[in-house]
C-alpha cells in the first residue's frame, strides 16, 4: 500500500478537526505543527487498518449487488418444459 498523503486543504481540515479535539473534549491546545505530526501518525501506523476496512466494507456491499443481480437475472428466465 503506497503511504496516504492528503492535499494541503485535506490536511488543514484535519488539523483542525484534531485541534478542536483537543480544545473540547481534553481542554488543552495543540499547535498545528503537533496536530500535523499527530495526524501523520495516524495515518503511517492505523491508516491501512481503516483502508482495510473500507475494503472489506466495499466487498461486502458488491457482494449484496451481485447476489441481488443475481436474483433479478434468474427471475427473468421464463417457463420451459425442461426440468433442471
Amino acid at each position: 500500500m503506497k503511504p496516504i498523503k492528503f492535499d494541503r486543504d485535506e490536511t488543514k481540515a484535519i488539523v483542525g478537526e484534531i485541534q478542536d479535539y483537543f480544545r473540547l473534549e481534553l481542554d488543552q491546545t495543540i499547535g498545528a505543527i503537533p496536530a500535523e505530526m499527530l495526524m501523520q501518525f495516524f495515518a503511517d501506523k492505523m491508516g491501512a487498518y481503516y483502508y482495510n476496512r473500507g475494503l472489506y466494507d466495499a466487498q461486502a456491499l458488491i457482494r449484496k449487488q451481485v447476489e441481488s443481480l443475481s436474483d433479478e437475472i434468474f427471475a427473468l428466465e421464463q417457463p420451459t418444459k425442461h426440468l433442471r
